[in-house]
């Protein structure tokens, strides 16, 4: 069955809003809302990421505030929230991971790896972001849409920069350069057939 609002790949299905829509972080504009959006669910985890954070935390927590630290402390980083792993946060709202230059929230665990102290990124939920997977089968990839993100659109609109093309460096992480690539050549026939 072939269903016209989904690009399959693998065994993977992206909406097509993710080739269509335009988007490109401006963090001026949203001080990086979608880190401290008001919320009791953080950052969806991975088993292994949990893990893998858990070796790391002492020096992310270099990083990361007083206050984010002594929530760390009393509750742990995670939390089991309806079956799923999330990130804790700081009274329903900032990632327990975040920090703040200026007034922008920003992650203390991309902020370790990109000072060379660790080599985990972030969790894939924030590296891919907007872009959600749901499991239906298999992974279905779509785009989340949140009011904060606006000054995101209008950015990808004057940039001419495509979701898809924002999210290449976590989708490549995700699922390899071959798919990415298989993924552009589908979306570049779309485009040429319509």
């Amino acid at each position: 069955m072939y269903v016209s609002n989904v690009i399959p790949v693998e065994d993977v299905l992206i909406r097509t809003e993710i080739a269509e829509k335009h988007f490109a972080c401006d963090l001026e504009k949203c001080k990086g809302a979608c880190c401290t959006l008001e919320s009791e669910y953080g950052a969806p985890l991975l088993e292994e990421e949990v893990e893998k954070i858990d070796k790391i935390i002492d020096i992310i927590s270099e990083y990361i505030p007083e206050n984010h630290k002594a929530e760390i402390e009393k509750n742990g980083f995670y939390d089991v929230k309806d079956g799923e792993l999330m990130t804790n946060s700081v009274n329903n709202k900032a990632c327990v991971f975040v920090y703040y230059e200026n007034d922008i929230a920003k992650c203390g665990i991309e902020r370790a790896y990109f000072d060379g102290k660790v080599d985990f990124r972030k969790p894939i939920s924030c590296h891919l972001f907007p872009i959600r997977v749901s499991k239906f089968g298999g992974d279905v990839l779509r785009y989340e849409k949140f009011s904060e993100c606006s000054p995101a659109l209008e950015r990808g609109e004057k940039q001419n920069i495509k979701l898809v093309n924002f999210c290449e460096d976590s989708l490549k992480r995700l699922y390899g350069d071959k798919w990415y690539s298989t993924l552009k050549e589908i979306i570049g026939k779309r485009n040429a057939n319509t």
